[in-house]
């Protein structure tokens, strides 16, 4: 395993905009898309709730998160950009969160 390895965790509603669920098969199509690229991947399903602001508007989430550790090198971080990209398209959503951060495990 690289010394240097970067986190990444993005969430994915539960719900889409017109507060249908978002079907688990789809769901689940999401994280195996990234246990198929880096063959490993955490998934919480319970709801973490966000709140967010959008044109004067409180908007009040429910999302799983994917958590995933790999090489820290650029083309992870595009592949994960684009994989952000995709799943917002295919989510019909304004964004999703996408956050990562380098870490060192012992």
């Amino acid at each position: 395993m690289s010394s240097k390895l970067r986190r990444f965790e993005i969430l994915l509603p539960r719900k889409f905009n017109d507060e249908s669920e978002v079907p688990q098969k789809l769901l689940g199509l999401a994280l195996s898309e990234i246990v198929d690229k880096f063959g490993a991947a955490s998934f919480e399903p319970t709801a973490v709730e966000g709140f967010w602001w959008h044109e004067g508007i409180l908007y009040v989430d429910a999302l799983s998160r994917i958590v995933i550790d790999v090489e820290d090198i650029d083309e992870n971080r595009q592949w994960m950009r684009d994989y952000k990209a995709r799943w917002k398209e295919k989510l019909d959503q304004l964004d999703l969160w996408l956050v990562s951060y380098e870490i060192d495990v012992e």
